[in-house]
């Protein structure tokens, strides 16, 4: 709802008129509660275009108005030229710097039929109600101006001496912001420069890992393989039979050095892998013959008392491109963990084409001890394994699940896992129908 109420009327039949309305402007503002600034704001639009309408003809007005529009009120000033304006309908030929002014000292700035309507919304403490609008309509008609140029000149030069301070006063702080913003720069190009240089340390730290892990993996599967032969050696009564206690402890020393084996394995796999180093070999694989391999591969693990190994095998018959030893890798860590963490019940490994993403899943799903959501991201972390009686019984080395993920982005797939304790786990191997093409590994080997 729109509301309108006025303040007062003034003629404009010459250049004291332009003086006079300036003063008003300068004067209703006041009483309305505007700021020092924006008054001059307002008499400098209201003058500008004042002018353009009494060079246009004689018998221009001047209206000052209270509009209300949606809860809010406005200053309203409409100009019109009067009936000695030239031009269809009375229009105002004003002066573009004129209209200009306007538009960059009022809130709102618009032409109509001749008339030029000039809106500034008033500060919220200043609401005008009709007792308020005849105080102020008494103070107008008591303080009514002289039109005098010469004062009204002083007055205008006083107001850009004031206005220039202001401006002088916010170059400086802008200067002043302008040197804390250079300082700022600095700091941060400094900062930069700092990042840069921790980041290429890490780098070189990385690599340092990467090339003791390569070496120190290297220098111990000789020994290694050593101890194993000459443990087999001793339990095949190579040189001799072995009585029931020394069995027991060749026995030991066997699983030691085959538990032992299979962390330098995973230590040099992971080294690779981060070194960029290992080179996928991508061929057609057959998801039938996949499963075959590995039920023959892992059927010495599977007590079938307890837990049963099955493979579910799948429609999707047709080749896919992947590297097939390395989906092995993936596949037999998913199992062997379920295996071990899995007292009763079934380990079910089957693979799907899911044809709208066009990718193939691997799921290995089980009945087992499950895992909590707190530790899901736990697990693919390098040498973390989670508190439970099984996996103190099962040791590990907690690297295969963060060497699966590894393997996994390698062939451009993803690694993922669904879990809830007590109620078992499913991991899952998520792989592109078609290999993404890579760049080119490096030349150096480790």
């Amino acid at each position: 709802m729109t509301n309108v109420q006025r303040i007062l009327a003034i003629g404009l039949g010459n250049e004291q008129d332009i003086v006079l309305v300036r003063q008003r402007a300068r004067q209703v503002s006041h009483l309305l509660g505007f700021s020092q600034q924006d008054q001059v704001r307002i008499a400098t639009a209201v003058s500008e275009v004042a002018r353009g309408a009494s060079q246009a003809g004689f018998g221009g007005r001047a209206n000052f108005l209270i509009r209300d529009v949606e809860r809010r009120q406005y200053l309203e000033v409409t100009i019109g030229a009067g009936s000695g304006a030239q031009g269809p309908g009375n229009g105002m030929p004003l002066k573009d710097d004129a209209v200009v002014t306007a538009h960059r000292l009022m809130d709102e700035c618009e032409a109509a039929e001749g008339v030029i309507t000039m809106r500034k919304l008033l500060p919220p403490q200043s609401w005008v109600g009709s007792g308020r609008l005849s105080e102020i309509a008494a103070q107008l008609a008591k303080d009514s101006p002289v039109a005098n140029t010469y004062n009204e000149l002083q007055l205008q030069n006083r107001e850009l001496v004031t206005t220039l301070a202001e401006l002088r006063e916010r170059q400086e702080d802008l200067l002043s912001l302008t040197r804390e913003l250079e300082d700022t720069n600095r700091g941060i190009v400094a900062l930069y420069a700092e990042i840069e240089d921790k980041a290429e340390r890490l780098r070189r730290a990385d690599e340092m890992k990467s090339r003791f892990l390569s070496n120190t993996s290297h220098e111990l599967r000789t020994p290694l393989s050593s101890i194993r032969a000459l443990a087999k050696l001793l339990l095949d009564r190579m040189d001799g039979d072995l009585t029931p206690e020394q069995e027991r402890q060749v026995r030991f020393i066997e699983t030691a050095a085959a538990d032992l084996s299979e962390l330098v394995n995973d230590l040099l796999d992971l080294a690779k892998i981060e070194a960029g180093r290992v080179e996928v070999q991508v061929a057609p694989v057959v998801v039938d013959n996949l499963f075959r391999a590995l039920k023959a591969m892992l059927r010495p693990l599977v007590d079938e008392a307890r837990v049963d190994l099955v493979f579910e095998y799948s429609d999707f018959t047709e080749p896919f491109d992947s590297d097939e030893g390395k989906i092995s890798q993936v596949l037999r860590n998913f199992i062997s963990n379920a295996l071990k963490f899995t007292e009763q019940g079934a380990v079910t490994v089957s693979a799907f084409h899911d044809r709208a993403a066009d990718t193939i899943t691997f799921a290995v799903a089980d009945t087992g001890i499950g895992i909590s959501p707190d530790n899901l991201q736990l697990i693919f972390e390098e040498f973390s394994q989670i508190e439970h009686p099984l996996q103190r019984r099962s040791k590990g080395t907690g690297l295969g699940l963060p060497l699966c993920r590894k393997l996994a982005d390698l062939l451009g797939g993803r690694v993922d896992v669904v879990s809830q304790p007590g109620a078992g786990s499913t991991f899952s191997l998520v792989l592109p129908r078609l290999f993404p093409a890579q760049p080119s590994p490096r030349n150096e080997g480790i």
